[in-house]
């Protein structure tokens, strides 16, 4: 009895577990290459003419690399330049999303709003464009002519266009034109008429112009 007490109160061994199979190797992400040799390569593309495989080659570099905005700025413009004007103001967008000084980005988005007939979101995106950079002759020139031809603004247009031919070497004659017909139609500023002053009181000295900034 005390060997089959003993017998029967030993542990009860379980089952060997069957030997675990080798884990499975990790798999290796695929190897996109070097976003810059890729992005050097497109614009190559895109600067010998074909438009096509340079925007296949930019639209694959943000699937693959969406962190840069450099694709989604050339792939915009190639939609904006084949007139797809919502998916160019997409991409674009994403551009300044992902860099808010992308003044390239600002201005396109600029000129594209303006065409669709979204002047407010033009003005803001010029505004935009400017802030970052400040001395960007194409921004001022464009918001220029929405200033002058869309939003019928004058004087701020004169501004503006004062501003692109301060920043570039060459006269350009066509915004000489513009500025001068626009002066004319503003006009110039004059000073408010006195009022009549009494015969016994003191003259007050006259005072200087001066030109609004």
């Amino acid at each position: 009895m005390l060997v089959l007490a003993a017998c029967s109160s030993a542990p009860v061994q379980e089952r060997p577990a069957p030997p675990s199979k080798p884990a499975a190797p990790a798999v290796k992400p695929p190897d996109k290459g070097d976003p810059q040799a890729r992005f050097d390569a497109a614009l190559t593309q895109l600067k010998g003419g074909d438009r096509g495989g340079a925007e296949q080659a930019f639209l694959s570099l943000t699937q693959d690399f969406p962190q840069f905005p450099g694709p989604w700025v050339n792939l915009g413009i190639i939609y904006a330049k084949s007139n797809r004007v919502a998916p160019a103001i997409d991409a674009l967008g994403h551009a300044t999303q992902l860099d808010p000084n992308n003044v390239i980005a600002w201005n396109w988005l600029g000129i594209l709003n303006r065409q669709a007939g979204y002047y407010d979101r033009a003005k803001l995106a010029y505004e935009r464009g400017l802030q970052a950079a400040p001395d960007d002759a194409m921004t001022h020139r464009n918001y220029a002519i929405l200033l002058d031809a869309y939003l019928k603004q004058p004087q701020a247009a004169i501004e503006q266009y004062k501003q692109y031919q301060s920043l570039t070497p060459k006269e350009d004659l066509a915004v000489t034109a513009w500025v001068a017909a626009l002066e004319a139609q503003v006009g110039p500023t004059t000073p408010p008429a006195a009022a009549a002053t009494p015969a016994n009181a003191p003259t007050a000295p006259a005072p200087t112009s001066q030109q609004t900034p």
